[in-house]
């Protein structure tokens, strides 16, 4: 798209391609560095990138709320080059959208430095590496129009999400955060709304390229099927045979009870004991 020739890492895909190989090669070579390395804290660093995280995606929502009510955007179908100002306006947010792809590459990088290994999933890292590259083509080719209802969900959800994980760094605030199961549903809800929206374009067509839209809704459906499959494996776990076996009884006695008791009174016993 002509109207955004000369932006910042757009003109080639070289350092876009790059740069995601930079992040898979950090990813391999920072968990060998950190093996036998105790993990960072960075509580401080963890506050201030994930407080930047949730500014950046409010300006994001908001701003992209204004353009798009300002060009007078259709819901249903919207195409690339009826609202004038107001789609170089779209565009513009949607180039910092994609540039906070690359930013978010440290979500991982934190979790290297903090040995967080657990949480470099399949569907973390394949969701990171795609979303940059993908963004990269979005803003060559379609920067505005039909493009803008993904994002402006997706800034809509980082902005709890992001404020979820600076807050669950702060340990007297992790007993008010019971809400990190209604976020994955939350993002579930979006990638839905987005496939909806999408091909709602290819029902009643205003001129949005077709078969951009058919990569966008398969490329969300992906995501549907990684996060149902994140969501029943994190929240639907049936209890293991192991954690419903009883406390064994012990021979040990004071005062007249075991000393399992008095474990369990004081909120000591664990798991592990209980096995």
């Amino acid at each position: 798209d002509a109207r955004v020739r000369g932006w910042f890492l757009l003109d080639s895909y070289l350092p876009t391609f790059f740069l995601t190989g930079a992040y898979l090669l950090c990813i391999w070579l920072g968990n060998k560095f950190m093996k036998n390395r105790p993990p960072f804290s960075l509580r401080p660093h963890l506050i201030v990138y994930n407080l930047g995280i949730t500014l950046l995606s409010f300006y994001m929502l908001i701003e992209l709320i204004l353009a798009t009510w300002e060009g007078g955007y259709n819901l249903q179908c919207q195409n690339l080059h009826s609202a004038g100002e107001a789609d170089i306006r779209v565009a513009k947010v949607l180039w910092w959208y994609y540039f906070s792809k690359v930013i978010e590459f440290m979500d991982t990088i934190f979790f290297v430095l903090r040995k967080k290994s657990s949480q470099i999933t399949f569907l973390h890292v394949y969701h990171h590496a795609t979303m940059f590259n993908i963004w990269w083509c979005v803003l060559n080719w379609i920067p505005c129009g039909q493009s803008f209802f993904g994002p402006t969900l997706n800034s809509f959800i980082h902005v709890l999400m992001y404020s979820y994980y600076g807050l669950s760094v702060i340990p007297s605030m992790r007993k008010y955060l019971w809400w990190k199961k209604y976020l994955t549903q939350a993002q579930l809800i979006q990638f839905l709304l987005t496939i909806v929206h999408t091909l709602s374009a290819a029902v009643k067509p205003c001129g949005f390229p077709f078969g951009c839209l058919m990569f966008q809704s398969s490329y969300m459906a992906t995501l549907v099927i990684l996060f149902i499959n994140f969501y029943i494996k994190t929240y639907r776990k049936a209890p293991s045979r192991t954690s419903v076996k009883e406390t064994p009884v012990t021979n040990e006695i004071k005062n007249g009870f075991h000393k399992d008791y008095f474990a369990a009174a004081n909120g000591l016993q664990n798991n592990k004991k209980a096995q």
